[in-house]
């Protein structure tokens, strides 16, 4: 059966009933918030789920959107999660994915790395194209239900257009045969066009190979250097939006543009970064490039997929995050590691290069005003890498294997520990985001799992020795209230991915309540519900089959951005925060991380789970 075919198949998005959502609401809410303010709350709640009363109307009509549409959330969601947000894409928004450090001898071993990393672009974009990739199916919790492929053809016809108030996100999903068949090379700030396909034929990866020398040979000549017009990329939305104007005027840079906005991919031949390749430090490389004085400007951060070869080995790739979830970066990333590893020696044997015309470069034309606006991107985005705290924790003592002894789910373990660990730091938990797919529906993208559940608050207090009254718990009462809260978090997850969580249907209700001109609902303006999406951790689980890890920066300028990586006998987690904001410091959390785990650990070895006790039940093994 084609893939297509499968893709119609699936079930719409549901609309969870709205009672059920409003009821789980408050369970989220009560132990984050001061009793008083729950009060209020509560009653907020009560009156808009009233029987007639507004809730029912803003329900009503949810349920005639989905009828009558695809996916009645996608929309309302990518605007809300993305292209309304005004902030810069690099750290705010851009996931990265941190390949394996290469050692490179020269500066050819590098071209030929990204010779290769094309060549397998090219072959998976071929396979998107001609609809070949077999389909996902889900793992974890609810194995094997299929999943929707959409994300996957987004992956290289995407481009996100800055806006004044709003960003666009377009594909160019039809005409596969007619697709542009080049690639955007940026070196040295400059970018150039390299055709990947000339006189009807692809080109051979040593031919591709000849074109990437003969790009750095034009990046050195410092007479054709032209101002380094990525950096307004990295940008505020707003403001590049009014560069992005103001380059326009100009029939010159509407043209290259143009070239850039419908190329398959960005490659982003690096300069050394001067710095110890550690992970923590490859990492910040992938996030924002160092800045101006490294390569901060050597990006075009509006293309979806930019891969980034370092000549000193640092490579990866830059995803803008609006067209598709991690997990369809990983699948792409993984397989483009595999295709270099296996055509390591290819090169070397291929037959002789035809003649070929040069790449382009892009011409740009600049004046007083736009050089003043180069001036300020490169000023903010310096503000941005000064801020950012990354810590790259690579955790030895036990891996996901441990955890499946316990008869857990890995994820929802460590979710826990990451509440254990906050609550280390803080003394109490916050309003917390787990990504949850729901590629199970059609268009699916993905809903909240809200991990600081009670059963979390009761745990971590149990666990911690903060308080006295807590201090000569036993083994086994924090054995029980540790299955408690992986059970909490469970169930949670289940809802999430089967479309049942609340944070979509929310928005939902919000978004008809805007578009009906009604006054908007006082659930809405409520100072819980404003907290309540204030996400201070926002985590992620991205696990790879290759040795790679992803990573993010905060989404609120005092939280915690967590994405771990676990693996058979370790787990990775990139936490970062930001320097300003001195409640927060990603080596405290870390630190608070590393104990947590171990200590859970501890409790587990001398205190071995009873499955028998009628307490505890069995929670799905990853």
């Amino acid at each position: 059966m084609p893939i297509m075919e499968k893709q119609t198949m699936l079930p719409k998005v549901p609309v969870p009933p709205l009672k059920q959502t409003l009821d789980t609401y408050l369970k989220c809410v009560q132990h984050l918030v001061k009793e008083e303010q729950f009060k209020k709350t509560k009653a907020v709640v009560e009156k808009f789920g009233a029987p007639g009363g507004v809730g029912e109307v803003l329900q009503k009509k949810l349920l005639e959107r989905r009828d009558k549409t695809t996916n009645w959330v996608y929309d309302y969601w990518l605007e809300d999660m993305y292209l309304n947000n005004r902030l810069a894409l690099p750290v705010n928004s851009s996931p990265v994915m941190v390949f394996p450090k290469q050692m490179f001898r020269d500066h050819k071993d590098a071209l030929r790395f990204a010779a290769g990393l094309i060549g397998g672009v090219l072959e998976y974009a071929a396979l998107i194209d001609a609809r070949a990739l077999p389909v996902d199916f889900a793992r974890g919790q609810l194995a094997g239900t299929p999943l929707c492929m959409e994300q996957y053809y987004r992956l290289f016809k995407s481009y996100r257009y800055p806006g004044l108030k709003t960003d666009t996100l377009e594909v160019q999903m039809d005409a596969a045969s007619s697709a542009p068949r080049h690639i955007v090379v940026a070196c040295k700030n400059q970018f150039f066009v390299l055709d990947v396909v000339a006189n009807s034929k692809q080109l051979t990866e040593s031919e591709i190979l000849s074109q990437l020398e003969e790009i750095m040979t034009m990046a050195e000549k410092a007479d054709e250097k032209l101002p380094p017009f990525g950096i307004l990329t990295s940008d505020g939305r707003t403001e590049w939006a009014q560069a992005r104007d103001a380059l326009t005027k100009d029939q010159t840079n509407r043209d290259s543009l143009a070239l850039i906005e419908s190329c398959l991919c960005v490659v982003c031949l690096d300069e050394p970064s001067g710095l110890e390749p550690r992970d923590t430090n490859r990492a910040l490389m992938m996030l924002h490039g160092g800045g101006r004085e490294k390569n901060g400007a050597n990006r075009w951060y509006d293309k979806s997929m930019q891969f980034v070869v370092g000549m000193d080995g640092i490579c990866g790739v830059v995803c803008e995050h609006s067209a598709f979830e991690g997990i369809v970066m990983v699948q792409c990333s993984e397989y483009l590691v595999k295709y270099i590893a296996a055509g390591a020696s290819k090169m070397a044997r291929s037959s002789s290069i035809r003649k070929l015309p040069a790449p382009r470069r892009l011409p740009w034309k600049c004046n007083a005003h736009i050089q003043g606006l180069l001036t300020a991107s490169g000023d903010r985005l310096q503000r941005v890498v000064d801020n950012l705290d990354m810590d790259v924790f690579k955790f030895n003592v036990y891996g996901k294997e441990f955890i499946k002894k316990q008869k857990m789910s890995p994820d929802a373990f460590i979710q826990v520990a990451l509440q254990l660990a906050f609550y280390k730091c803080n003394r109490r938990l916050v309003t917390t985001y787990e990504s949850a797919s729901i590629r199970r529906f059609q268009q699916g993208r993905v809903d909240n799992i809200r991990s600081a559940t009670p059963e979390a608050l009761a745990f971590v207090i149990h666990f911690s020795h903060f308080d006295s009254n807590y201090s000569h718990i036993t083994d086994s009462e924090k054995i029980r209230r540790l299955i408690d809260a992986i059970n909490a978090q469970t169930n949670y997850t289940i809802a999430a991915i089967t479309g049942m969580a609340i944070d979509n249907h929310l928005l939902g209700l919000l978004r008809i309540a805007k578009e009906l001109n009604v006054a908007k609902p006082e659930i809405f303006c409520d100072e819980t519900y404003l907290a309540s999406n204030q996400f201070v951790l926002s985590t992620s689980q991205v696990p790879t089959t290759v040795e790679m890890f992803c990573c993010y920066g905060p989404v609120v300028p005092n939280g915690y951005g967590a994405c771990y990586n676990p693996q058979s006998d370790h787990i990775i987690f990139c936490v970062s925060s930001f320097w300003e904001n001195t409640q927060t410091s990603s080596a405290v959390f870390v630190k608070a991380l590393n104990e947590s785990l171990e200590e859970i650990r501890d409790v587990c070895n001398r205190k071995p789970i009873s499955w028998a006790d009628p307490k505890v039940y069995l929670t799905h093994v990853e």
